[in-house]
């Protein structure tokens, strides 16, 4: 053989060799070294925000169209459920959400699904997994969860500690066997032994201190900037006539909007006494089908989420099935479902509820909701991929 038939055939050898690369499993291209300030960024001070904007009091606000605001739907019943220990705690757990190495093939972190410029939430319907399995729920998005009482569609969470490792474990998202195959493969990363002694006092690694560094991370992820956080303090001044009148029907007795996604995060009140929510994790039946492929926490009962950021997050409700904010609202204005354990707020002598919402009051609760997207929450370096190659 010559030279040149050599040359040729390792040639060939060496491009097989990476395109054989693709189907195995452990070969993915994987994040190098975290990039991370000198300084840690300011992940406590959400403690703080919290106590400065969101405390029941009185609140007067006259728009024009009519008087506005029963403040106990807005601020009242605010109850922290998480607190942020530390900067360092919060950081470690930033490496771990958006670090491929927490999946079975290195492929899938937490930010895959949960992306920072969609208020992480994922874009699509249904999110694909580690092995290109497409997840069975749609991605809710990460909002102020330091205010949630339940996660997850079904409600079954009702902790962010809890929450962390679920998507880690899940044999269609993260794929990691077991939580010892999880502490290895930490263990095995240079980088993050500092991490550990940095959050925790030690460089011992386990699952638990894994959970409770993304769920502190998680925890420091607040939203309150918005147009209409601003609009409180401002009379609403800067808001449009269209977005005024959404308000309006929003807050109304005609939609009663408020009554479900109500509190500081405009999500179910899960919070206060005597709530029939508290019993189904924040969940009801929203009238989406008679039957349900998927019953949710049961006989079709999904969590009411949080919209704070829902701008950004669609596409909407647990199996993605509306594109846009104007289908959602159409639904509750002309397609509930007649189903037997429809919530009691969209019956009406045992009917769907029909609100015969016009097509501009359509566009006004759109724009409306439009006003509650954070101005920062998306853009925050601390809260973006250290990951930079």
């Amino acid at each position: 053989m010559n030279n040149i038939s050599k040359i040729f055939l390792i040639g060939l050898l060496i491009i097989g060799f990476i395109a054989c690369q693709d189907d195995l499993p452990n070969m993915q291209s994987v994040p190098h070294q975290p990039e991370l300030p000198a300084q840690h960024f300011d992940y406590m001070q959400v403690m703080d925000q919290v106590a400065e904007t969101f405390i029941p009091g009185t609140i007067d606000v006259d728009f024009g169209e009519e008087i506005f605001i029963n403040n106990e739907n807005i601020f009242g019943n605010v109850n922290v459920r998480t607190t942020v220990s530390s900067d360092a705690m919060a950081t470690l757990g930033r490496v771990l959400f958006y670090d491929n190495r927490l999946s079975k093939n290195n492929s899938i972190s937490c930010a895959s699904c949960h992306k920072q410029n969609k208020a992480f939430s994922d874009d699509v319907a249904l999110s694909q997994g580690f092995g290109g399995k497409l997840t069975k729920r749609n991605s809710m998005s990460i909002v102020n969860p330091i205010l949630n009482s339940t996660f997850f569609w079904d409600g079954r969470s009702s902790s962010l500690h809890d929450l962390a490792l679920r998507p880690v474990l899940d044999h269609i998202e993260m794929g990691i066997d077991n939580t010892t195959e999880l502490v290895n493969k930490l263990r095995a990363e240079s980088y993050y032994p500092d991490l550990f002694k940095d959050a925790f006092g030690d460089e011992r690694i386990d699952h638990n201190r894994t959970a409770q560094a993304i769920s502190e991370f998680v925890a420091s992820m607040f939203a309150h900037d918005s147009r209409f956080d601003e609009g409180i303090e401002n009379n609403f001044a800067e808001m449009s006539e269209l977005e005024k009148h959404g308000m309006a029907l929003f807050f109304s007795n005609e939609t009663q909007c408020s009554s479900c996604h109500s509190g500081p995060n405009f999500a179910s009140p899960t919070s206060s006494f005597n709530n029939p929510y508290e019993e189904t994790g924040g969940t009801t039946n929203i009238g989406l089908d008679v039957v349900y492929d998927d019953p949710g926490f049961s006989d079709g009962k999904f969590k009411i989420p949080s919209l704070r950021n829902i701008a950004l997050t669609g596409p909407y409700m647990h199996d993605g099935r509306f594109d846009d904010l104007h289908a959602v609202i159409e639904h509750y204005n002309n397609n509930i479902q007649p189903h037997t354990d429809l919530d009691s707020k969209l019956t009406n002598g045992g009917s769907p509820v029909t609100m015969s919402l016009t097509s501009l009051d359509v566009d006004a609760l759109a724009a409306f909701l439009g006003t509650l997207t954070s101005k920062s929450l998306m853009t925050e370096e601390r809260y973006s991929n250290p990951f930079k190659s």
